[in-house]
């Protein structure tokens, strides 16, 4: 089986692994059990622990550790960000987003909407970047936080945030971006993007699935999801989840974006080059040409069905970009957003790239997607 879906999610690293293995082990001997908030010996490491995954996380986006929640997921971490913000700020009822969300900012912000909050879309253009004169124009006194993602999971596009979190902060909003998928594959700073939340998905960067994190800048701006004790600054009520907290810790600590990201870019460029070469004029590339992240991949097969072109070619771990409901076609939002028409982006594939992937993979790749062609 050959695995292109690393932006669905990625394996588990060695170095993951083996970190998480003594909080593991069975037994009262192992002493790796602790509640981290119990005072004792056991609690206490449990604790040290914890603060060691906070800060290896923290090193990675350049924030302070006690900036750093640990959540269940990049979802929880999205809700918290918007429905934490506009709770805490009532007297701002307003939040703007982009069309190309993930759902669980867009459903989010639909949630909110049933509430009697308002909220304003950003468009993006062919290549799926939002222009910041659109969001000069669209946002008001009223408006408590701009949400705008990193980096889009389907096309990998790469959006301004640093201009665009300079502007909310102009007009007196917050700004929150989703880096679930651009951190561990880019460099991810969050003075340098001058973001006030950011979130984190485990799964995304070889940790385990089921914890993520968000980076919020001021604590204050926010009011808690769930209540309780006064776990994680008293903002995610729960006994913290101390495996999953250090499987978090040592993938952040193992990222190498600055080393990967040359990697990368060179093996997708090449694959691309494969299958540009065996399909000719046929491939169409969707998303920005250079702007992207160095992984992502998402090309439309002309005159192919993308997920009958998969189907035969069961080899080959890859997502697609539509869905086909008796005769029609149904694009997936993000390529809606980006204007493209049903029968190009029914052939659309995104094949997304990892740390484990090699060139022969690529190679074998195209050729079976040529044998069914």
């Amino acid at each position: 089986m050959i695995y292109l879906d690393y932006n669905a999610t990625t394996p588990l690293a060695p170095e993951v692994e083996e970190a998480m293995k003594p909080f593991v082990k069975s037994g009262l001997e192992a002493g790796n059990f602790g509640n981290p908030s119990s005072a004792h010996r056991y609690g206490k490491k449990a604790g040290r622990a914890v603060d060691r995954a906070r800060r290896q996380v923290a090193e990675l986006i350049n924030a302070n550790p006690g900036q750093v929640l640990f959540t269940s997921c990049g979802s929880e971490s999205n809700n918290l960000a918007l429905k934490g913000t506009v709770v805490a700020g009532e007297e701002k009822p307003h939040l703007i987003t982009s069309r190309i969300e993930h759902p669980s900012v867009l459903q989010t912000c639909d949630a909110l909407e049933n509430r009697g909050y308002e909220v304003d879309y950003l468009e993006v253009d062919v290549t799926g970047l939002v222009d910041p004169n659109q969001l000069r124009a669209m946002i008001r006194p009223e408006t408590r936080i701009v949400s705008v993602m990193h980096a889009n999971n389907e096309v990998g596009t790469i959006q301004p945030v640093a201009e665009l979190a300079e502007i909310a902060h102009n007009h007196g909003a917050l700004f929150h971006t989703d880096a679930a998928q651009s951190l561990g594959k880019i460099e991810v700073d969050v003075d340098e993007l001058g973001v006030d939340l950011l979130t984190v998905a485990g799964h995304k960067l070889y940790a385990p699935k089921g914890v993520g994190a968000l980076y919020a800048r001021d604590k204050s701006e926010l009011e808690p999801l769930i209540h309780g004790a006064g776990h994680e600054f008293g903002l995610r009520a729960g006994t913290e989840n101390l495996i999953l907290d250090v499987g978090l810790g040592a993938a952040c600590r193992r990222a190498r974006p600055d080393e990967e990201a040359p990697q990368l870019e060179e093996k997708r460029d090449y694959f691309h080059e494969l299958l540009k070469n065996k399909f000719g004029d046929d491939v169409v590339l969707n998303g920005h040409p250079h702007r992207r992240l160095p992984n992502t991949l998402n090309i439309s097969f002309r005159g192919w069905d993308a997920n009958d072109l998969l189907k035969h070619t069961e080899e080959i771990a890859a997502s697609t970009g539509s869905a086909c409901h008796s005769d029609s076609v149904e694009l997936s939002p993000v390529l809606k957003a980006l204007g493209i028409d049903n029968e190009t982006g029914k052939g659309a594939v995104r094949f997304s790239l990892g740390r484990y992937t090699k060139k022969t993979d690529l190679e074998e790749a195209a050729e079976k997607l040529e044998k069914v062609s």
